[in-house]
């Protein structure tokens, strides 16, 4: 429903710079991208669309990166200030919290968090882009609430035809934003976790943990490669000095969590960058949060799955505590048929175009995690092309949520086990 009101404001003559009505699949395409938190596009958004136009794509990614279920329990509490048992269910299963009780308190943490970050982030780049840039403040005010509230939610849009490769080496600017995509990507619970126990980080529950130690590993490990494989690139890091040359390569290893801004050019990047690029952007962020991908406990689960394999254990274990088998086949299920729709994905829009096959593959791998990153080559996809754009985007944001919540809650014990058997593996 947001993504159908969303197209019909977009469609509007007054969401146009040229004053007349948008195609319909622009504004589908627009609409989904922003409500799916993504940040692709096929025509510029600080020149094609309006002011309007602009704040009503703002909106739809602070709705979508804000959660459905989130806003509802927080009308509900505002309403009743309390909740009826199936809204707490509900909400216990997009936010990820861990216990009932705990629902009202994630969605006002949720709320205090996505304010105040936002609000901060805007402050820090409306000033530094009135004072080093001589913006107006008005055009400072504007840029920097845009891509505060862009960054917070994950959604990679820009007013910029250039993202942010204008600011690239600017600390300024790309730090704050990165401290944004962060906050936002690691997830509500583990921020939830980490007020409730500050002081008390032993006690941290398994999923904090391996998001903090998987985020952290992800982080570093893309910046390193980054590094390496452009360092040299005349056309992205190789003219920076050294400095600048940390700057955007952490900036990028951030960015390719689900975020989509760039500070440099993606399809001058090397192929080896681009295949860093297609891992990182399927693995994604943290659960119940902005962020999109098959998400950094899924794959920190298969992992300890994998070690506990090799050395011949029969649990998976990690910080003293044994991972369940529910989680571990939620996990592998989640990764499987997000594999399969990447595949399906890449093979569709193969068929109905002569495109490279790699920048195909980034792009489907972009539109499934909501990331946003393009090698440039969005607008030149057919119509068919880009409709299966948008199935992606949709099922990489609400599908693989919806099916990790089916699997969660739809798991029963059967009255009966057949017998075991041992197939071939390998």
């Amino acid at each position: 429903m947001a993504i159908l009101f969303g197209t019909a404001l977009l469609m509007l003559p007054l969401a146009q710079t040229d004053g007349v009505s948008a195609p319909w699949l622009t504004a589908f395409f627009t609409a989904v991208s922003a409500v799916c938190v993504t940040g692709l596009v096929i025509v510029d958004t600080g020149t094609y669309w309006s002011s309007f136009g602009q704040i009503v794509i703002m909106a739809l990614f602070q709705i979508g990166g804000f959660g459905m279920m989130t806003a509802a329990t927080l009308l509900g509490l505002m309403v009743n200030r309390s909740l009826r048992l199936r809204t707490k269910l509900i909400s216990q299963v997009e936010t990820h919290t861990l216990g009932l009780g705990d629902v009202g308190s994630v969605a006002r943490l949720v709320f205090t968090v996505t304010l105040l970050a936002e609000l901060l982030i805007a402050a820090l780049l409306t000033l530094r882009l009135h004072l080093a840039y001589d913006l107006p403040w008005h055009e400072a005010l504007w840029s920097g609430i845009f891509h505060a509230v862009s960054a917070f939610n994950n959604a990679g849009f820009s007013i910029h035809p250039d993202s942010l490769m204008r600011y690239a080496t600017d600390a300024l600017v790309l730090l704050p934003v990165m401290l944004a995509i962060v906050v936002g990507g690691i997830g509500f619970p583990v921020l939830h976790d980490l007020r409730a126990k500050r002081h008390d980080p032993r006690h941290w529950s398994l999923h904090t943990k391996l998001t903090l130690l998987a985020t952290g590993i992800l982080l570093l490990g893309g910046f390193l490669v980054l590094l390496l494989f452009e360092w040299a690139n005349p056309a992205t890091l190789g003219p920076m000095n050294l400095p600048d040359k940390l700057l955007s390569a952490a900036f990028a290893s951030v960015s390719a969590r689900t975020a989509g801004f760039n500070s440099i050019d993606i399809g001058a990047m090397t192929h080896e960058s681009w295949a860093l690029h297609y891992f990182l952007m399927f693995v994604g962020g943290g659960s119940a949060g902005t962020a999109g991908g098959v998400k950094v406990g899924t794959v920190a689960i298969l992992a300890l799955l994998v070690i506990a394999e090799i050395r011949g254990r029969s649990d998976s274990e990690a910080f003293g505590r044994r991972v369940s088998l529910s989680a571990q086949r939620q996990a592998i299920t989640v990764l499987v048929l997000g594999s399969a729709m990447v595949v399906l994905g890449t093979i569709s829009i193969l068929i109905h175009t002569d495109l490279p096959t790699d920048k195909v593959i980034f792009e489907v791998i972009s539109a499934f995690g909501t990331v946003g990153l393009s090698t440039g080559i969005t607008a030149e996809l057919p119509p068919f092309g880009q409709l299966v754009l948008t199935v992606l985007m949709f099922t990489g944001r609400v599908g693989i949520i919806t099916l990790a919540a089916s699997l969660a809650l739809g798991e029963r014990r059967m009255p009966f086990r057949y017998p075991e058997e041992h197939p071939i593996v390998g």
